[in-house]
């Protein structure tokens, strides 16, 4: 896992810099720990909630960043199901928030052809928030522009579960075989179905972890860390993350042909 020091991106650089890989060399797929608010909010001596409103910034500018780079996934984990863990007063504030997003960025979601879809489980979400969710989908339902995928109350374990208990739910019924299991089956019963699986997984913070997100999903993807708090993330280090994942000999665990060594 690479860990980019804050100190190594170039410090003339704006978030209007643009990127100088080839298109064809960017990352299809991005999905994005975003790890930091509080800490944020603890830096600057402000209430945690500042965090969390600071972060929606840089959900709209990565949003924003991936779509004029051509990226055409955007995963963004919002909320764990680990997450519930947390103050009971951290937790609501966090679904006003979500509401509100929902609300504020819906027409700007539709007018810049963005497809939204949203994964994870909704049992615990407010039934008012998951109204805000659906009306959201719907708005965007149409567009086929760059899709963002936000991961609420989203857990990998879980979702494998689920995913299992489908597939196994068929082959109760007859409906399929246990010769007919593979690895497509599964990607085909998972919460991101008919998603690329992502090229690039960029954490914020600092921290060394996957945190129980997209376990499936980034077999094969590049890391990429850097210690930027999320609130202070922007398109330069969008950028760094590209370059990074640009110079990166992917090989899938096959041979690198120039150098003709085993990945």
């Amino acid at each position: 896992m690479s860990q980019t020091p804050q100190s190594q991106l170039p410090q003339s650089q704006t978030t209007e810099t643009e990127c100088q890989v080839p298109l064809e060399r960017r990352p299809k797929h991005i999905a994005v720990i975003m790890d930091g608010n509080g800490r944020w909010a603890k830096k600057h001596n402000l209430p945690r909630g500042e965090g969390h409103v600071r972060g929606v910034e840089s959900v709209r500018r990565t949003m924003e960043a991936c779509r004029d780079l051509g990226v055409q996934v955007l995963t963004l984990y919002c909320l764990s199901s680990e997450n519930w863990k947390r103050p009971a007063s951290e937790l609501e504030f966090l679904m006003a928030l979500l509401k509100q997003y929902l609300i504020a960025e819906r027409e700007q979601l539709v007018s810049n052809n963005l497809r939204l879809r949203i994964i994870g489980e909704r049992d615990r979400i407010p039934a008012e928030v998951q109204a805000e969710m659906d009306l959201s989908v719907e708005a965007c339902s149409k567009n086929d522009g760059m899709t963002l995928c936000l991961a609420i109350n989203y857990g990998s374990r879980r979702e494998i579960v689920r995913a299992i208990q489908r597939i196994a739910d068929k082959v109760s019924s007859g409906e399929l075989t246990s010769n007919a299991i593979n690895e497509q089956l599964v990607s085909d019963n998972l919460d991101t179905a008919g998603l690329p699986d992502p090229d690039l997984l960029v954490r914020t913070s600092g921290e060394m972890r996957i945190s129980n997100y997209l376990l499936w999903q980034i077999s094969y993807s590049e890391l990429w860390v850097t210690p930027t708090l999320w609130p202070d993330f922007g398109k330069e280090h969008l950028i760094a993350a590209v370059n990074e994942f640009a110079s990166r000999d992917r090989r899938f665990g096959g041979l690198n042909q120039e150098r003709n060594v085993i990945a």
